[in-house]
This record gives structure tokens, sequence and C-alpha cells, in this order.
């Protein structure tokens, strides 16, 4: 499983290429291709899948029923917006204009890690979301993983 983490701010070219920071891609799987899977993510970012972790986020939109008015809202809503990109000689990836549209993206990009993804934010619109979240680290770190270690015990 590729591990993303950190954050770093580069620039928005004319062509919607973004260049990857190397401490990420180095964190790439061979199995990934140096493809991504391109979409549209949560809070007006972009979420930015290996392929090889693509493949497993399929594997669980297979199982949902699209019977479900919601799970099939779901599907189409990430489908729709997915498109695969291979980083090019320089590390850039080219993001679709509809998503950089989206998402804000115009000169430059707030890449952060998030595990198994990486996300694209537009830095203004980033930090209007921090200010929407509470500045409490323990309260948050509490109320989401407080829960688990009680289940642990």
């Amino acid at each position: 499983m590729s591990t993303f983490k950190g954050q770093a701010h580069y620039s928005v070219d004319s062509k919607g290429r973004i260049a990857i920071p190397a401490k990420m891609r180095s964190c790439l799987r061979p199995e990934a291709n140096a493809t991504f899977t391109i979409t549209r993510g949560f809070e007006q970012c972009i979420y930015l899948y290996p392929l090889d972790e693509w493949q497993q986020q399929e594997a669980e939109y297979l199982e949902l029923n699209t019977y479900d008015r919601q799970a099939r809202h779901l599907i189409r809503t990430v489908l729709m917006w997915a498109e695969e990109a291979s980083l090019d000689n320089q590390g850039r990836i080219k993001v679709p204009k509809p998503l950089l549209e989206y998402a804000s993206l115009s000169d430059g990009a707030l890449i952060i890690g998030m595990m198994d993804h990486i996300e694209l934010w537009d830095p203004e619109v980033f930090n209007s979301y921090l200010k929407e979240q509470s500045d409490d680290h323990e309260a948050l770190a509490e109320a989401v993983l407080g829960s688990r270690n009680q289940a642990d015990g």
C-alpha cells in the first residue's frame, strides 16, 4: 500500500500540469505504473489515487447495492469525474480542466498526502476549510480515535 504524507506547494502550469513531490512519487508501488486515477474529492479538492489503490476503491464500489439511490449517486459522482493520467518525465500530472475548475485551481496547488491517495487543494480554499474546523486537536483525536481504544479493551 502506498502511504503518502506531508504537504507541498507547487504551481499549476498553463496546460493544467502539477508536479508531484519526489517524496510522494517515491511512495508509488511498481503496480501503479506511475499512473493515477484523478477524481473529485470531498470539500472541493481533487483526489489522486495510484492505479493499484484505485483498483481497491473500485472493488468497494462494486460491492455497493446499485438498487439503492444514494449508492448509485455516489458511484456516478465519483466515476463521472474519474480519469487516468500518468506522470510525465518531469514528474508532473495533467489534471483535466473540469477538475481544475471544480477545485478552483489556477496558479498554485497545495498537495497533501492522505495515506492511500493525494489531495490537491487551492491554498485559499484549504485555508477556509481549516478555519471552519476546530483547533482543538486533542478533542478531535478523542472523538475520532477514543472509542477505538475502548473497543480494544
